[in-house]
């Protein structure tokens, strides 16, 4: 079996168990450190990885996502899921392409969402096509590969429970592995979601809730966007800002294991 089946075996796996957190790296640093603190997956993030390029989040493009992937692959053994956003393209076409793309840079996962850059989610039946369509490029790579797939709407302006719930549900029957809304901030919105459907969900951490929590209500994989990136991003600001209005060198004391770290 080859070293990207084994992975996509075990993140398969990884959902068929109990919930799990799925945490997002930047780059291939912060992805060693979450290996070395035992995490058993990673997926990137979109706005973690524009940041790395000062840019914000949906301005890189299909070729440097791969490019970016295939990085974080390689500083670990541990499954990745890419985050793909609409596919870079609105077509069902563009979706299969950005599966194989991802693919080809290591990952055995990855999320196609609803939601175009120009400013709208795509209609429903558009939508469905579109996941069909990575559905079969996924089935097609000959090693286990898990599609995610994100209905926006929660994040988008448009908090419609039923109206997500109906979409889920058309993406799972369109063939995808995982169903994921991301923005779901109460115990009750998840628990409706994981009802409505026979997949593994998928929820975005969000600061009122607790992992506890929300795999009560039922989610399998939680994982926390470009959450880690801000948090790291604001030390540094904090940090930065001290140095310049006091000229407090205390934030500089800060020591990490690194070479606990990469020698994992």
């Amino acid at each position: 079996m080859s070293r990207q089946a084994r992975k996509g075996e075990a993140f398969s796996a990884l959902h068929a168990g109990p919930a799990f957190l799925l945490p997002n790296p930047w780059d291939a640093g912060s992805a060693r450190v979450l290996a070395a603190l035992g995490f058993e997956a990673l997926a990137t993030t979109s706005s973690g990885f524009a940041f790395t390029l000062g840019r914000l989040d949906g301005a890189a493009t299909l070729d440097e996502v791969v490019e970016h992937a295939a990085a974080l692959d390689r500083a670990t053994e541990l499954p990745l899921s890419v985050d793909l956003e609409n596919g870079y393209g609105a077509s069902p076409e563009a979706a299969a392409r950005a599966i194989a793309r991802a693919a080809e840079a290591g990952a055995v996962g990855g999320s196609i969402e609803d939601y175009d850059p120009a400013g709208q989610i795509y209609d429903l039946a558009h939508a469905v096509e579109r996941i069909a369509a990575a559905a079969e490029a996924a089935r097609g790579l000959g090693f286990p590969f898990t599609l995610t797939a994100r209905a926006e709407n929660h994040i988008r302006g448009n908090p419609d429970l039923e109206g997500t719930i109906e979409r889920l549900q058309a993406f799972e029957s369109a063939g995808a592995d995982i169903l994921f809304a991301p923005g779901l901030r109460t115990t009750e919105d998840v628990e409706a979601v994981c009802r409505a459907l026979t997949k593994p969900v998928s929820v975005l951490a969000s600061p009122g809730l607790s992992f506890a929590e929300v795999a009560e209500a039922g989610a399998r994989r939680i994982s926390v966007g470009g959450a880690f990136t801000w948090v790291a991003v604001r030390a540094l600001a904090d940090a930065a800002t001290a140095l310049r209005e006091s000229g407090d060198f205390s934030p500089l004391a800060a020591k990490l294991p690194l070479h606990e770290w990469f020698s994992a």
